[in-house]
């Protein structure tokens, strides 16, 4: 049988070790020296039979002999230069010997596995000329120690193509392996093989120099020996060595850390920091990226949480973020994989498909529900989540991505509004009926800017005299379009799109105004006061200064005008209601409460209010035709009894009339007393009014 071909880096056998340990002990020609280093001390720890007959000591002298005074010319940190744990070093060096005469030697120092013990090498020179060359080379290896090795930038060295000369110790540092183990081509194993063929690319590009081609960088991960990967900017200048040939410096920028910080900043930019969803943003763009005009099977799910802010109210904004967490959670572990899960906001939630049906999107919105519905215990309550969930998924009518998302939250708007827990799917007529609203509520928007919401004014009449003493503030809006919009379409409107406040506004401002001009052109015939109704949105610490810098706007007297809200507004929130109202009353305003006897208002909260009328709805007055005069009455009665004054509305014969003043009404509005009249109108009504 042929013998085996011995393997490049395999491990000789122990007897080869052996042969190899005994012909060193006993060679010759080269004194060798096994130092170790101990504390801050290194001594020799083991000597052959050459170095003992080169330096005159006795093996026992030898042995344990510190290597500074062994190499007097090394101090302090030239010593370590020698002595590196990461390569091989040979310097020229005078020896001392036993003797005291000094020896001019060529040592070799190689380092050990471990980094603590080092093979010393020691070879006699051979005359003055070798001298002198050596300690030459060994100036120039101290200078490219002192400005390369160690230097705290990672670097190499190629002084002829790709193979290595020298790599410094930070290099050694960053891929984890000794200066042997790089030199030549030994670098290349350390970048990752995927990296590889740019690093070549670029190295090669310098190698070849030229005006554009003097310097490259790639961006390659290096791998330790650990399986650690880093990520690093590889820079590469070119070098040209006279006789040598063309070569290159690299230098080595580790941005491991700091491309893992940008990540973490990215993240933190495009996710929810409690739920570690994507949020807003990234929906937005995942939504784009997909969406694709013309085509369709990308759907969108839109969730709100059902009552959570029953949760928030009840248990506490810990146990409201912790059904967060768990709802996310849950989301994440129901939708496929490639689903999209993103918290939209608050409690809301988006899911986003591909390539799904409208009757896939629905079984996963209902997936979504069982899972949601399973129960959570939550500061040690039993909770079971359920959310409205509005689908939409992609036709032809979408032109762009964020109407996609716009007609899923106008779906679960859908499902809210439908009764909770449900699902609602937008079809084409429901998108119509929504882009319908939104146009609506752009043009109310500017309606209001221009100022194109009029105001008509009702008389109001003294129900014992039977002159007209104030009027009611009636918002009309003529669309040029659409023609008259009802207060019934776009004073709700008003409410959910947040107009009602500039609404609220200009119809008070407008009010006081006309009783300002009222008073110039009509003088004691100008009404006395006038009603203004405010929808319960208004009804907060601004609403004393709007009616403040109104009636200082224009000159009038805060008794000009009664603020009007319902009795259903007032008990939302009676005990900030009042302090609202109290502060305007402080004012001088009057306060009435409309539609009284419609709403759930509490009587023991009336007696408490600073109220000063009571408005007797229409509905009430109408029944006087039918002989049931009963609620009127106590209404009547209630007010007496209370201090305050009543306003009949909806006043349509003379005979209610009648009946209501016996009853005791105070005052009386109705179309059989006075409609409804434009500002020119109403400025001519009270000018006859006021001659008769």
């Amino acid at each position: 049988m042929a013998a085996r071909a011995p393997v490049v880096g395999e491990q000789p056998s122990p007897e080869v070790v052996a042969a190899v340990f005994h012909g060193v002990s006993v060679s010759s020609s080269s004194a060798i020296l096994v130092v170790e280093r101990a504390g801050r001390v290194a001594r020799v720890g083991w000597s052959n039979e050459k170095a003992v007959a080169v330096l005159g000591y006795a093996q026992e002298d030898l042995r344990a002999l510190p290597v500074d005074q062994l190499l007097p010319a090394l101090q302090g940190g030239e010593l370590r230069l020698l002595l590196r744990r990461e390569r091989a070093v040979v310097m020229t060096l005078p020896v001392r010997c036993a003797s005291g005469e000094s020896l001019e030697c060529s040592v070799s120092a190689v380092p050990a596995p471990g980094g603590r013990r080092w093979t010393l090498r020691l070879a006699a020179t051979s005359n003055e000329q070798e001298r002198a060359l050596r300690a030459t080379a060994d100036a120039h290896e101290r200078r490219f120690a002192t400005l390369t090795e160690r230097s705290p930038v990672p670097t190499l060295l190629s002084e002829q193509g790709m193979r290595l000369a020298h790599v410094n110790d930070a290099f050694c540092a960053l891929a984890g392996q000794q200066a042997e183990e790089l030199l030549g081509t030994g670098w290349l194993d350390v970048v990752h093989p995927e990296d590889l063929d740019e690093v070549i690319e670029q190295a090669t590009a310098v190698l070849l120099g030229g005006e554009d081609g003097s310097e490259g960088e790639a961006q390659a991960r290096l791998v330790r020996p650990d399986g650690t990967e880093l990520t690093t900017v590889i820079r590469f200048a070119h070098l040209f060595t006279p006789g040598v040939g063309a070569g290159f410096v690299g230098t080595i920028e580790d941005i491991t850390e700091r491309l893992a910080f940008e990540a973490r900043l990215a993240h933190q930019a495009n996710h929810d920091p409690l739920t570690g969803l994507p949020n807003r943003t990234l929906l937005a763009d995942h939504v784009t990226t997909w969406f694709v005009p013309g085509t369709g099977g990308l759907a969108c799910i839109f969730l709100d949480l059902d009552n959570f802010k029953v949760v928030n109210d009840s248990l506490g904004h810990a146990a409201g973020d912790e059904l967060l967490v768990e709802v996310a959670a849950r989301l994440r572990a129901t939708v496929r994989p490639g689903d999209l899960v993103a918290r939209f906001g608050g409690d809301e939630f988006v899911v986003v498909c591909q390539q799904v049906s409208e009757a896939d999107a629905v079984a996963l919105a209902e997936r979504i529900g069982t899972q949601l519905r399973r129960p959570v215990r939550l500061g040690g309550v039993d909770l079971r989540p359920q959310a409205s969930v509005g689908v939409t998924v992609q036709t032809a009518e979408h032109q762009a991505a964020e109407e996609l998302i716009r007609d899923c939250d106008i779906a679960m708007y859908q499902a809210k509004t439908g009764g909770k827990g449900r699902i609602t799917v937008l079809d084409s007529d429901a998108r119509a009926q929504a882009r319908d609203k939104l146009r609506l509520v752009a043009e109310l928007r500017s309606a209001i800017e221009r100022r194109e919401i009029t105001l008509m004014y009702q008389p109001i009449f003294d129900a014992v005299v039977g002159t007209a003493t104030s009027v009611e503030s009636l918002a009309r809006w003529q669309h040029a379009e659409r023609g008259s919009i009802s207060p019934g379409v776009f004073v709700p409107l008003a409410e959910e799109s947040g107009l009602v406040a500039a609404l609220g506004l200009l119809v008070l401002d407008e009010t006081c105004r006309q009783l300002a001009e009222w008073d110039r052109e009509l003088g004691a015939a100008a009404p006395r006061r006038a009603h203004v109704n405010v929808s319960a949105l208004q009804l907060d610490g601004n609403l004393h200064d709007h009616v403040a810098s109104a009636l200082r706007r224009h000159r009038l007297s805060a008794d000009r005008l009664s603020i009007e809200i319902t009795e259903s507004a007032l008990m939302k929130d009676p005990a900030s209601a009042r302090e609202v109202l109290q502060a305007l009353r402080d004012l001088g305003c009057q306060i009435s409460i409309d539609d009284f006897g419609t709403g759930y208002s509490s009587l023991a909260y009336l007696r408490h209010l600073p109220v000063d009328c009571l408005k007797v709805d229409r509905s009430f007055v109408a029944e006087l035709a039918d002989g049931h005069a009963e609620i009127t009455s106590a209404v009547i009665a209630l007010a007496h009894n209370l201090g305050l004054c009543t306003v009949a509305e909806g006043v349509e014969t003379p005979a209610q009339a009648r009946l209501l003043a016996e009853l005791g009404a105070t005052y009386l509005q109705g179309f059989s007393l006075a409609a409804p009249l434009a500002a020119a109108e109403a400025t001519a009504w009270f000018a006859a009014a006021g001659q008769r």
